[in-house]
């Protein structure tokens, strides 16, 4: 398990968390586009962000956080986290993507490339459920600066995060006090492990294994590690998934765009591959053979 999500709790202290390692995809991911240094990280440590989010929600479905209308150096950035904490077999773990547009020469910190925008949160419950949609501040000089203040003022539940990249590595901690009243949870408490967190450097979060972390922070105090869960680092776009798009375009459309450019060239926003349909390879899509309907229409 190369990417994997590890729940624990410190029973004695009233404080629950998680931490998210990625070893492998972080290649395939973050290399598909020319992303300056500054944008890079802030697209590692959002895609960092994503599993912890499923930890604190619980939700079996999708959570999407997206950076839109801003004057600075990033138009766009977006990441996804799809899948539950509780699947099985074929639907066990988490699916986790990202990507951003930005100006070639971006960079700076996490206020300064996303200054004037909204970062919005949207919680898509698969099954039942309303959508929840919120408005992240663009607060403090990192991405986890941000989500700790819209836990703290949206959700009244104190949380430290940390989220780091080393080039290689994408690792996130994540530290939430249960609710006052719950057994052993107190400010003393809170206090003692927030002096403990901020002991932890970026670096030291990147390059150590979680058990190794977790021990070295919390050798003192008791600390139930649950099984860890499976996350998949990358874009679930397909030539099957394309191809059912195309097809949602309807024949007339599909003809007249052939009429003038002779293919389709598709390029995934996500993950910046590039899928190439040929006159003859568009027309097969709505061919009896090919008419029933993919279940990867939601690209």
């Amino acid at each position: 398990m190369n990417n994997r999500l590890t729940e624990f709790l410190l029973p004695d202290l009233g404080v629950r968390g998680a931490i998210i390692e990625y070893e492998s995809g972080v290649d395939a991911m973050l290399g598909s586009r020319p992303y300056p240094a500054d944008v890079r990280k802030l697209l590692a440590q959002t895609v960092a962000a994503m599993p912890l989010l499923a930890a604190h929600t619980k939700l079996e479905g999708r959570i999407s956080l997206q950076f839109q209308h801003g004057d600075g150096a990033v138009q766009l950035l977006v990441a996804q986290v799809e899948g539950g904490l509780h699947g099985s077999g074929a639907n066990a773990g988490l699916r986790v993507r990202g990507m951003a547009k930005a100006r070639d020469d971006a960079h700076g910190d996490f206020a300064t490339l996303l200054h004037g925008g909204r970062l919005g949160l949207l919680l898509e419950p698969e099954r039942g459920g309303q959508d929840y949609q919120a408005i992240v501040a663009i607060e403090g000089r990192h991405l986890a600066d941000a989500l700790e203040f819209y836990f703290t003022q949206s959700e009244q539940l104190p949380t430290l995060l940390r989220l780091a990249y080393d080039g290689t590595h994408i690792r996130g901690l994540m530290l939430q006090r249960l609710p006052l009243g719950e057994k052993n949870s107190s400010e003393d408490h809170w206090q003692h492990v927030s002096v403990l967190f901020d002991t932890l450097k970026e670096a030291e979060l990147a390059q150590t294994p979680a058990l190794t972390l977790l021990r070295r922070l919390f050798h003192e105090d008791d600390v139930r590690v649950f099984d860890p869960l499976p996350v998949h680092l990358n874009c679930r776009c397909s030539r099957d998934g394309i191809g059912a798009m195309l097809r949602s375009l309807g024949e007339a459309e599909i003809e007249a765009h052939l009429q003038e450019h002779g293919k389709f060239d598709v390029t995934c926003e996500f993950c910046g591959r590039e899928y190439s349909f040929t006159a003859h390879d568009a027309r097969e899509l709505f061919a009896p053979a090919n008419s029933q309907p993919s279940n990867e229409t939601r690209h």
